[in-house]
């Protein structure tokens, strides 16, 4: 289980309103893997996502030991786009990333990983007229959020483990609240 894909399948799920929601789709015609993509039917949108969860080095993806976040992130929203574009005509499509460490680092520009987005927004907006989503630092937390207040709303078992995790912290919380501890055993 990819912890960052069961939050962002939860994120999908409940907050979107997803009715299927499918982690590590192959795709064969893109030779690619989408991390998680949501279908919320009803509305007739799809959400493509790709999920990074790295937290000391934040986004942080290397070739010979350069950043390479650039290239890689481009190449693969490029992949999800083109399947979308296919098999989900008539959809209205949402594209993604989610990751919650995008560290700015001021100095040498191949460092910064918060203008490395810039430069993959910038590319995919002129090479696919695409606009992706980031969910990154404060968006991300804001998120993780409102799955929380959704958990501490909801008395049913959640089926997600990531959902029922964060429901048993909230419902703890609130017990803790409500009574004082007792003496220890």
């Amino acid at each position: 289980m990819n912890v960052g894909e069961e939050l962002v399948s939860a994120y999908l799920q409940h907050v979107c309103h997803c009715e299927f929601v499918q982690t590590n789709l192959y795709t064969i015609d893109t030779q690619g893997e989408i991390d998680v993509i949501g279908i919320n039917l009803k509305d007739r949108k799809v959400y493509v996502c790709e999920v990074a969860v790295h937290l000391t080095t934040g986004l942080q993806y290397t070739k010979n030991k350069r950043p390479n976040n650039i290239q890689k992130l481009t190449e693969k929203f490029s992949r999800d786009i083109e399947y979308a574009k296919e098999y989900f005509k008539g959809y209205e499509r949402h594209f993604m990333l989610w990751s919650p460490v995008v560290k700015h680092r001021k100095g040498k520009q191949e460092y910064d990983q918060t203008n490395h987005l810039k430069e993959i927004e910038k590319g995919i907006k002129s090479k696919l007229s695409v606009d992706i989503e980031f969910i990154v630092n404060e968006k991300f937390l804001a998120c993780l959020n409102s799955l929380r207040k959704i958990a501490r709303e909801e008395t049913a078992d959640l089926k997600s483990p990531v959902m029922r995790l964060l429901q048993i912290e909230e419902h703890l919380n609130q017990h803790l609240k409500k009574h004082p501890p007792e003496i220890a055993l």
